[in-house]
């Protein structure tokens, strides 16, 4: 049977504007359940249905197939029922579909690959994610009543510990997987029904915008982010002009050039250092002069011609593999180097190609924190390398 992997992600939303691509740790939010669907290697096929464009585009570049869903579906009001069916009356190749929400960024590929397993393999109709939750219900009482709460699932002269109590499961949301047969009757949950566990760290819904920075935590701490295993950085090559500085430069009437920096990126270079981080420069002009003013204490290639060059020259010497290596790049030049380095960022002002080739985008413009941001995200992908390896 043809299972087919679905992300709906209209444009319109109430409470963030185009949530379904805005970065979460530095990769478009429906880019972390695209990058885990596809390395399942489960699905038959990998669609994004949506109404907006810049969407599309996102979606195609992680590796999904785009159905462009009718305004009728497009709807605050509109269910996603109503556009799953819409999807598959189009595509009547599709027997089963996996319905994963973008809004579940904790998503990995080995859960999808366990619940395909239940419902190709044991027969299931539907199968849907849930969590393991210890939270005490009460009866809510509403105003103006004249009673009280009663409990719902506990007796309070005698409360559960937490190891003495399983819990209760709960939906989070991340996947409803259904059979074609029992979608057109209008039902994403029946049939033989069975429910997937889900780890609580990888259940995380981002529903309002407070809930952002908490989840980027969560990502950097428990998300997939491929499948090879990350390694510890030992070398971050940045460039100079767009990346260390803004790009800019002054020229005095003496004929003498100016640049400025940021001191928070020389400090972000500092603690690099400290953490056993090598940290080198590279620039397509030549700025010598200006980074012996600088006095960064960094080996520097200038007036470079070939940039991934230098970057495999550099690799070699010091006998890294590719994970090992960090780039932070801006423009066109950097393109090839972001894409070969295990790790490769860009600052938010980056030219459009490198964004596209970038695995982090950072918040900060270049010459603006760029740097000490990308640092800070090298020390936290370090954190998840020491825990795995605790593991």
């Amino acid at each position: 049977p043809h299972l087919a992997a679905l992300v709906l992600a209209r444009g319109g939303s109430k409470g963030i504007p185009l949530k379904n691509i805005k970065l979460l740790a530095g990769v478009p939010l429906i880019g972390w359940v695209l990058r885990a669907a596809v390395d399942a290697g489960v699905f038959h096929s990998i669609w994004v249905s949506t109404d907006h464009d810049e969407i599309e585009k996102v979606a195609k570049q992680f590796g999904a197939q785009v159905h462009r869903r009718s305004p009728e579906v497009s709807q605050d009001s509109s269910t996603s029922l109503e556009a799953i069916t819409e999807f598959l009356n189009h595509h009547d190749e599709v027997d089963i579909v996996g319905n994963i929400q973008a809004t579940s960024p904790c998503l990995h590929p080995s859960d999808l690959i366990k619940v395909a397993d239940l419902i190709q393999k044991e027969g299931f109709d539907s199968v849907f994610s849930v969590v393991r939750r210890h939270q005490f219900r009460w009866s809510e009482v509403k105003k103006g009543e004249n009673k009280m709460t009663e409990p719902q699932n506990l007796n309070p002269a005698k409360r559960y510990r937490r190891q003495d109590w399983p819990g209760e499961l709960y939906e989070n949301g991340s996947f409803y997987f259904a059979k074609r047969h029992l979608i057109e009757k209008g039902y994403l949950q029946g049939g033989k029904m069975a429910y997937y566990e889900m780890r609580a760290e990888h259940s995380v819904d981002i529903d309002i915008d407070i809930d952002w920075p908490i989840a980027e935590q969560r990502v950097l701490s428990f998300g997939y982010f491929g499948k090879e295993p990350l390694k510890e950085v030992k070398l971050l090559v940045c460039s100079i002009d767009g990346c260390l500085t803004n790009g800019r430069i002054y020229v005095t009437e003496d004929h003498k050039e100016m640049v400025s920096y940021d001191y928070r990126d020389i400090v972000g270079i500092d603690l690099l250092k400290k953490r056993g981080i090598q940290v080198r420069l590279i620039s397509d002009r030549d700025c010598s002069k200006t980074l012996s003013a600088m006095q960064l204490g960094c080996v520097a290639k200038v007036s470079v011609t070939n940039k991934l060059q230098v970057l495999k020259d550099w690799q070699e010497d010091m006998g890294l593999s590719w994970k090992e290596v960090a780039y932070l790049g801006n423009e066109e030049s950097d393109v090839e180097c972001l894409k070969q380095a295990g790790m490769s960022g860009v600052p938010a002002d980056a030219c459009a190609a490198a964004q596209k080739a970038a695995g982090y985008i950072c918040k900060s413009r270049g010459g603006c924190g760029a740097v000490r941001e990308f640092a800070e995200h090298i020390f936290l992908l370090l954190e998840k390398v020491n825990s795995a390896r605790k593991q």
